[in-house]
């Protein structure tokens, strides 16, 4: 790969990932406060009121019911809390990876069969290692912002407070508080590209065939709509089923992740989750994030292959 081509790769990824993170940044506030450990709501049932007066209930709020709170308490304007450290980290961190990931498929695409299942799982493994180390960081402090919630009219915590107390509580290792969860859910990213690839190729081995087919060798050279379609459609497949596959390791980086935090590993994480709230706090938020992550992985990679294409010319 030349010079030319890897910057091409960073370029693209990063526009990607930046236009995906603007258009569902409501969702992923959502979906961070789901995830946490302070989700739990404690709500009057007056339809439950006894002798002692009214009785307490424990529930965790829906993804609408979490919105609508977001919303009443405190304004629109916390629907994008951590947009900030998203946009300064999702177009380095989707670079990072898009780059490594093309690099190490043309490695790797001289040790194994070329564009084999093994080819494409590995290169997503080590994309994903080197992106989540180098960028872990900026994903913590995007964390934090979101699970601050503060009512209508408070003062709201910027990044850099938020980086001031992060290294006054826990140092430098501080910023690195969940990477072990990132580490385990590169197994969503392998899974991902796996699916994604093989969709891919089997779209363009049915463009090719029908191309052959009408004998028509300039249309087989040039990307129409329909190919950017069949691209989102194949992201979109394959972010669902690596998603439901592996989504315990989100709720486990949440938690990780908050500020002074019982969770200090990521099997005592698991285990505690489990023990206290059962299997389906692993799953809490899911919904909101399928909803998140579909368009906005099909988002990100129609808008790198499009800017590939373009800039390929």
């Amino acid at each position: 790969m030349s010079q030319r081509d890897t910057l091409v790769h960073l370029f693209a990824g990063g526009c990607g990932g930046t236009v995906g993170a603007i258009l569902t940044c409501p969702l992923e506030v959502v979906k961070t406060r789901l995830q946490s450990s302070s989700v739990t709501l404690y709500i009057s049932e007056v339809q439950l009121s006894t002798v002692n007066g009214a009785s307490v209930a424990r529930v965790s709020p829906g993804p609408l019911h979490c919105l609508k709170l977001i919303l009443e308490k405190e304004g629109p304007r916390s629907l994008f809390r951590g947009l900030g450290p998203n946009l300064v980290g999702v177009a380095p961190s989707r670079a990072i990876y898009f780059a490594a990931y093309s690099t190490a498929k043309e490695k790797l695409n001289n040790v194994f069969e070329p564009d084999s299942t093994q080819v494409h799982m590995v290169s997503a493994g080590m994309a994903g290692f080197t992106a989540i180390t180098a960028t872990n960081p900026i994903w913590l402090i995007k964390t934090r912002l979101q699970l601050d919630a503060r009512n209508r009219g408070e003062r709201r915590m910027n990044a850099f407070e938020c980086i001031r107390r992060v290294y006054q509580s826990d140092g430098l290792r501080g910023f690195y508080r969940g990477m072990s969860a990132s580490y385990a859910g590169i197994s969503e990213t392998v899974i991902h590209f796996v699916i994604y690839e093989s969709i891919k190729r089997k779209l363009m081995e049915s463009k090719a065939a029908a191309n052959m087919a009408s004998m028509d060798e300039e249309e087989e050279s040039v990307k129409d709509a329909s190919d950017f379609v069949g691209l989102m459609l194949a992201a979109a497949t394959s972010k669902t089923c690596a998603t439901s596959i592996a989504y315990p390791h989100e709720v486990i980086r949440t938690r990780l992740r908050e500020e002074g935090t019982k969770y200090r590993s990521f099997f005592q994480t698991l285990s505690m989750v489990i023990k206290e709230e059962g299997y389906r706090a692993l799953y809490r938020g899911l919904t909101t994030h399928l909803v998140r992550q579909i368009p906005n992985t099909a988002i990100m990679m129609s808008t790198y292959e499009l800017v590939v294409y373009l800039l390929n010319g």
